[in-house]
């Protein structure tokens, strides 16, 4: 791998308008990210993983230029994503959805979906050839050309949507929970297809799921997010080793895991939670101590490649 970040965001906020009233006007804005510093380096497969709704779907979709961040910054091969003609950009980041049925148009066969993508980025003109041989890389067969979306089952309709992300050649997928919605059996198959195109394509993925035991099959590095704030990150093979109380506390419901028995409770998420002006975990945990409440934790090194953002860690 590249000592060169194939993506690097510093800094990063990110918050919605809150709109009121019959003229729609801003009263407010509720942070959705808050200070996201992330790098992924090329060909590496990093994990995102959080509840829904901490922000994991907005960052992906900062990522991918369909919002604009607030504040802060976001850097693709060393440039500025909003630098990039958008044709240009997309052809080297590409986005796999939770729901490939709503991704992939019910009107148009799936031959014409990746011919489409292919002759939009690249230079030589997708032929029949070509195209088979890219529905061949994802484990479908050649007459899927000539058939729609409705006509496959969930596994193969993401497969289609990964081979039309593929028809770009892009250096980079953004995958947003894209096995959540399939089974189990399925879900393995997909991961593994992931796996393979990695090593065949030289690919850099950004996994983003709320299953730590999907991120743990699939990711070499893994990054804990909670209400918009990255709470630790770690190598994979440093899980057992999670340190901050919300890791664990995804780790206490994997089965594999179970044995720790850490004894954190599992407390709902309050609306005032948004409004706390330290950790946003503090209500929920177990270890949390006065400052908790009232200054957000920095980052701190546990050993290579192992951070937590943790006021009980850095004080153990």
């Amino acid at each position: 791998m590249s000592d060169r970040p194939l993506l690097q965001v510093q800094q990063l906020f990110h918050s919605f308008p809150d709109k009121r009233g019959l003229l729609k006007q801003t009263v407010n804005s509720s942070p959705v990210l808050q200070d996201i510093n992330l790098v992924i380096q090329p060909q590496e497969i990093v994990g995102l993983v959080g509840e829904s709704g901490c922000g994991k779907s907005t960052l992906a979709r900062l990522l991918l230029r369909i919002y604009e961040q607030t504040k802060g910054q976001i850097q693709f091969a060393g440039e500025d994503i909003h630098k990039y003609k958008a044709r240009e950009y997309y052809r080297r980041v590409q986005m796999i959805f939770q729901d490939p049925f709503s991704a992939l148009n019910p009107k148009l066969k799936i031959g014409f979906l990746l011919r489409e993508m292919w002759n939009l980025h690249q230079s030589e003109s997708a032929t029949t050839s070509k195209l088979k041989k890219l529905l061949g890389e994802v484990g479908l067969p050649a007459n899927a050309l000539d058939k729609y979306a409705h006509e496959f089952s969930g596994g193969q309709r993401q497969r289609i949507a990964i081979a039309r992300a593929l028809a770009a050649s892009p250096e980079m997928l953004v995958a947003d929970e894209p096995v959540s919605a399939l089974d189990v059996s399925i879900q393995a198959q997909i991961l593994n297809l992931l796996k393979q195109l990695r090593k065949e394509r030289n690919l850099t993925l950004l996994f983003i799921s709320h299953d730590l035991a999907v991120v743990d099959q699939l990711c070499d590095r893994i990054l804990v997010l909670y209400r918009g704030r990255l709470m630790e990150e770690l190598q994979k093979q440093q899980l057992d080793q999670a340190r901050h109380p919300y890791t664990r506390l995804l780790l206490d419901s994997l089965p594999s895991y179970a044995k720790r028995e850490t004894g954190l409770p599992i407390a709902p998420v309050e609306a005032e939670d948004a409004y706390i002006k330290g950790c946003p975990f503090v209500n929920r945990c177990s270890e949390s101590q006065a400052i908790c409440s009232q200054k957000v934790p920095q980052w701190s090194s546990l050993s290579k490649g192992h951070w937590a953002a943790c006021h009980a860690v850095k004080s153990s």
